[in-house]
């Protein structure tokens, strides 16, 4: 089992802050792997044998609303932050697996990864980026991550790239005005 130094690219790029045209925040943050993406990555990512660097975006959207109860409006929240990542992480995989880099993105909902074979074994975003972040979540029906300035009202999303993280970021927000985010 590898394990990483955390990695921030610079001070002010760590995290990435955005906001959307509806005033809701993104923070986006690169990191080394956690160790439960170290010990299955190839049960997570069967396509991704032997890859020496492995780096995990985690995309934080500020939710309307807390979303540790299973509501109409907030399903429909979190379908609709959950379809903004998938637009955005898809337009970023793209762009790095145009330049050469083995880049993924994990659909939210099932744990699965969108460009690749799925594994036997499903993705936690919540749980990774507890992991990465050190932020608290809670346990109800689903897993809740508790956001230290927006509380359970953040919806939590990931990809997985070999490219740099430099690249990484530069991409990160080369695309993101392109979604509507802008950086604060």
């Amino acid at each position: 089992m590898v394990y990483y130094p955390q990695v921030c690219i610079s001070e002010p790029s760590c995290p990435i802050h955005l906001v959307g045209k509806t005033g809701q925040a993104v923070e986006i943050s690169i990191h080394t792997p956690s160790p439960y993406i170290c010990a299955n990555c190839e049960q997570i990512l069967p396509d991704w044998k032997q890859q020496q660097f492995l780096w995990v975006v985690v995309v934080l959207q500020q939710s309307q609303y807390p979303l540790e109860e299973m509501t109409i409006e907030t399903e429909q929240e979190k379908e609709k932050l959950r379809e903004k990542f998938m637009r955005f992480g898809c337009d970023v995989a793209f762009n790095l697996r145009d330049r050469g880099y083995l880049t993924d993105l994990i659909d939210p909902r099932t744990g699965y990864p969108l460009l690749s074979h799925s594994g036997l074994v499903p993705h936690d975003d919540t749980a990774v980026a507890q992991a990465l972040l050190k932020y608290p979540a809670i346990q109800n029906k689903c897993h809740v991550l508790v956001h230290p300035q927006w509380g359970t009202a953040v919806y939590p999303s990931v990809m997985l790239s070999e490219a740099p993280p430099e690249i990484i970021e530069s991409v990160t927000k080369a695309i993101a005005p392109m979604h509507g985010w802008i950086q604060v």
